[in-house]
């Protein structure tokens, strides 16, 4: 089993940053899971944010956060980073960390078949 616990959610401004932190654990997590971050507003659906490539070699970003969000790893802690810049009230949400060896599941509109999820961290951007 796998579990994963994010931190680093909290209320910002319109305009400021926030670092996310995802931190796995469990026997298996070495086995090569890509990981990725999907967020769900109030009275939305869940939606898929960014995903990361098991050797961190590749990253995806969905277009209204690319070249404002960089999602990063490091294998050697067991930990994935959502690195989140020009925060908008649009971007406020829960912000779910997911584990999947299939990339493409991580890359799926809202993640169905995912292997492993957080409980999700809030994040609150102000106007």
């Amino acid at each position: 089993q796998v579990q994963l616990v994010e931190s680093g959610g909290g209320l910002v401004q319109a305009g400021g940053s926030l670092r996310l932190a995802c931190a796995a654990s469990g026997r298996t997590f070495g086995s090569y899971y890509a990981m990725g971050w999907f967020r769900q507003a109030p009275g939305k659906e869940r939606e898929w944010v960014a995903a990361i490539s098991w050797s961190g070699s590749k990253t995806y970003y969905a277009p209204s956060v690319k070249g404002r969000f960089t999602i990063s790893r490091d294998n050697a802690e067991n930990t994935t980073y959502l690195q989140m810049n020009s925060l908008k009230p649009e971007d406020t949400a829960v912000y779910y960390c997911a584990a999947d060896r299939a990339i493409a599941t991580l890359t799926s509109p809202s993640g169905d078949g995912m292997d492993y999820w957080g409980k999700g961290t809030l994040v609150t951007v102000s106007s």
